[in-house]
This record gives C-alpha cells, structure tokens and sequence, in this order.
C-alpha cells in the first residue's frame, strides 16, 4: 500500500505499482500540511484507481474534539459517494459514525488506535473492523501472536518503510507544547527532529552527560524505518498488508519506494523459498531521500539518530517521461539540468538503466544546451523506448 498525498503522487504510486493507496481529505486527516483531496479530487482518484483495479483508502485518523464529531456524517458520506473501498479510523467515535452512515465501506483500523495485542484485535473485529494496522512498536514475535489468536478474516497490516515517531505510534504533545500545532490533529511542527542542549539542573553550563556534538543532540530523532529486506519475515508472521508511509513526501519518493518494494514481493512471491533481494533494489531506497534506517521494533528496541535531524539525499529528478515518438523521448522538466550529462532512467517494474544524454532539443526540435525552467518540455534521443511515468534522475554531484 502506497501513501498519496494529492492527485500526482497518487497517479505515479499506482504507475509503480502499488496494490492500494491511501488518501486524505483536507480534514480529519494525521497529515494535514500536505496537498490532500477535496471532496471532486478524491472521486476522480477513486475513479482513476478503480479502473486499474487499485483499492482506495481514506484516512480519518485524527484525535477528534467535540466540534469535529459534528463533521463525522458529512464525511462519511463524501467517503461512500466517492466509493472509496475502506475509512482508515483511530477513535470510536468516528468508528460508529462509519458503521451507521458508511455501512458499504470496510472500516480499517488506525495505527493510531495502538493496537498492541489479540485481545483488544479482536473486540475491533467483532464490532466490525475488517482490518487492523497494528501498533509500530510491536515486534515479529509479537505480530505472530497476535495472528495465531486472531481470526484468519482479520486482516493485520504492518508499517514497512517510512519515517518513525518518537511518541508511541504518534501520540505526541511536544508539537502541540512547543509551536501549538497538534501533532494528532495531523499539524506535527516535528520538534524530535530539532537539536536540543541539555544541562544539569542548576549547572547551567554543564552539559547533561548525552552523546552530542557542537550542534546539539538529536536524542529524540528516530530512524526511518525499512524492512525491504526482510519481506520473507514479515509473510511468515501472517501480515496481510505492508504500508509505505510518506504522503508529505515526494511523487518522487513515492513511485521508487513502491516500485522496489513491489518487485521485491513479486520476486518473493515466484521463489519464496530461495528469494535473496537484489543488490539494486536495496540500492534503490537508497536513492530517495532518507534518515539512517533502522528495522523499527521488529527485531528489538531501535537506535535513535543523533548525528542530526536531516535528511541523506543523493540524486535529483531531473525529468519525467510523458511520451515516446520514436526514439524520441518527449519529457517535462523537473530540475535544471545541462548536456552532457549521465543519468539514470526508473520505469515501472525494471531495473534502472544509465543513460548519457549528448543533445537536447526543445518541444519545436531545436537544439538546446540545458533545460532551465520549470517543468519544460524538452526532447532527447534514445535507442530504446521508455514508457510514459519514466522519472530521470541524476546524481548530486
């Protein structure tokens, strides 16, 4: 399942792959600052995901105050006209608003709910949930027991690759304490990534005995979070769904992050029993922009980040494919870039390809030297045909 912040990122998760996306409305959703979809916007993604048979999620995740309670019939009933396959809830509330007003939908139940054992599982499914996106803080071992205590009709689905909070599955109040943006109504200012000094009480000047540099200390920064190589593990437990996290990210991100974990489940799916990853798709989530990774919970207790709070970036798009006449490559400018010039070419399903570009030309065929506008039309030759979504990226030098 891949994140879809507005219309674009969801177009290139569905290109690259992905089985289902999730989605917001411009409220009542745990990320806010992104694009997300108004009430037209998310029937026309539904219509466009159906058509290539990709399910459509809408998140109503957020901590509700009274004065959002109200909204809950309204938004429910956007959810059912638009057809969206599943709500993704966190409160009970919300729950039985979906239960009474969208009664066509499947109710999936958040990450937010914290849901960290068999017991509290299945009460969710007796009362109607169809799907449990279980607490990140659980380990495999865990997530085993819980599925063999577990009907086989509850689907249990799992956090794969993304960002991770430092507050348990989200619930987090230093946003809220520090900027007045509520972390769980979906406004996170993100303070765990800030640096932080620390000292003794009444010492002023002595340092708190933490591992820090001239900058500070990142103590509450996690890691992100990836376990592309541990796909085989996570089948075992009995997960019926992996999630990619990331809708405030790039379409970027999110068409090469799917893409490789697709492939990676495709390969896995032909030869469980020997499957070994492929050295260029653990390179490949490599090459989106990251924090150190970690593999979360799943194998025990992860390290925070501490170096700092940004992020490891080494390429940029440069262009994406919209058109082939030929052997001319028809593309839109995505970063300003000159010839001559290498670059790496990322179709749907395939490996990347290397590519040095010697001419450019103008969407009128005249020849050009550099692309320096945003989202130009420009031209290059190729002697293979690549297909419309293609991302060229090019290396940070």
């Amino acid at each position: 399942m891949a994140p879809a912040g507005d219309i674009e990122k969801l177009k290139f998760a569905i290109l690259f792959g992905a089985d289902a996306v999730y989605l917001g409305l411009k409220e009542l959703t745990m990320r806010t600052s992104t694009c997300n979809f108004t009430p037209d916007e998310l029937k026309m993604a539904v219509n466009f995901a159906h058509q290539r048979n990709v399910k459509v999620y809408l998140t109503c995740n957020t901590t509700l105050k009274n004065n959002q309670v109200k909204k809950l019939p309204e938004f429910m009933e956007l959810a059912k006209e638009a057809k969206v396959d599943a709500v993704i809830v966190a409160d009970m509330g919300a729950f039985a608003v979906a239960k009474q007003s969208a009664n066509c939908m499947d109710i999936h139940i958040s990450t937010q709910a914290g849901v960290t054992n068999f017991a509290a599982a299945n009460e969710f499914f007796k009362l109607g949930a169809k799907r449990i996106i279980l607490a990140r803080e659980l380990s495999l071992k865990d997530i085993r027991e819980i599925r063999r205590n577990t009907p086989h009709d509850l689907e249990l689905e799992v956090f794969v690759h993304g960002a991770m909070c430092m507050a348990f599955s989200g619930r987090c109040l230093l946003s809220s304490f520090l900027t007045g943006r509520s972390a769980n109504e979906g406004e996170c200012a993100q303070p765990c990534r800030w640096n932080y000094h620390l000292f003794k009480k009444n010492q002023q000047g002595e340092y708190f005995p933490v591992y820090e540099n001239d900058d500070g200390s990142y103590i509450l920064n996690a890691k992100d979070l990836c376990m592309i190589e541990h796909l085989p593990e996570l089948e075992d437990a009995g997960i019926s769904s992996f999630k990619i996290e990331g809708r405030s990210k790039s379409f970027y991100y999110v068409a090469v992050v799917t893409n490789a974990y697709k492939q990676a489940l495709e390969l896995f799916g032909k030869s469980p029993k020997t499957f070994k990853l492929p050295d260029f798709l653990r390179e490949e989530v490599n090459k989106v922009s990251h924090r150190e990774y970690s593999t979360g919970f799943y194998f025990g207790m992860p390290c925070q980040f501490i170096e700092n709070g940004g992020y490891l970036r080494n390429y940029d798009v440069v262009a994406t494919v919209e058109s082939c006449d030929g052997f001319m490559v028809n593309c839109s400018q995505r970063n300003k870039f000159e010839v001559p010039t290498t670059v790496e070419l990322i179709s749907p399903g395939k490996r990347p390809l290397t590519l040095t570009i010697e001419k450019l030309f103008d969407e009128f065929g005249q020849q050009i030297s550099s692309v320096p506008h945003a989202m130009m039309k420009f031209k290059f030759e190729s002697d293979f045909k690549l297909p419309e979504g293609t991302i060229i990226r090019k290396l940070i030098e």
